[in-house]
């Protein structure tokens, strides 16, 4: 059973020019995940998939730099785009997707993600935070009933799913196109490993967070 890890970096984002690269906690941002990719000792080969090889020296050895065509880095490519493009040069029974915006997944949950795929009792696996409140939509209750109130522990959970790291089998993607399939693993996480960098305010965030555990 073979299994490939993948991260996407482009170098030219538009909120946050250069997030992938800035320290955070004395090493570069995408240098996070990848460190913890590697400790999970369950992944064949791990590659940053970039179209600008500037990104190689920031690469933690043993991490592979897989050139990307630069079409990719538009503001309009998406995950299909960028993963067929990925599927195309290597070949993996499973996949793990990780994104380096989110550098606090710990080793403990992407193991828990990889092992449950390895399995074979789940055909995916993702993290997500539990929401268990009253939730609206369009003006309507989502999840109860405003004339009968329920308790919030009593509410049918909905989970919001995060970017921390993505494992699919070959086989999922090929079937229904996407990084989730029918029976996926759902790991809970944490309010520090959801945290997602996408502009200043998130890296702030995440800088306040780096040194903390919670």
């Amino acid at each position: 059973m073979t299994i490939v890890a993948v991260m996407p970096i482009k170098l030219n984002n538009e909120r946050l020019p250069g997030k992938n690269t800035m320290l955070l906690g004395g090493k570069p941002l995408l240098q996070h995940e990848l460190d913890g990719l590697k400790s999970t000792n369950l992944i064949e080969s791990i590659n940053v998939f970039c179209s600008n090889e500037d990104v190689i020296p920031f690469l933690p050895e043993g991490v592979n730099f897989v050139k990307r065509p630069e079409y990719l880095d538009l503001p309009t490519s998406n995950f299909n785009q960028i993963f067929e493009a990925f599927m195309d040069t290597m070949n993996a029974d499973i996949y793990v997707y990780a994104h380096a915006t989110a550098p606090f997944i710990s080793v403990e949950t992407m193991k828990e993600c990889i092992e449950a795929v390895m399995s074979g009792e789940y055909d995916s696996a993702f993290c997500a935070v539990k929401l268990q409140d009253y939730l609206w939509q369009n003006g309507e209750p989502l999840n109860f009933d405003a004339s009968n109130l329920p308790r919030t522990q009593d509410l049918l959970p909905i989970y919001q799913e995060t970017s921390g790291v993505y494992v699919f089998r070959k086989e999922t993607y090929e079937k229904y196109r996407r990084r989730i399939g029918r029976k996926p693993f759902i790991k809970e996480v944490s309010f520090k490993e959801s945290v997602d960098i996408d502009n200043p305010e998130d890296f702030e965030l995440a800088e306040a967070l780096v040194n903390i555990n919670i």
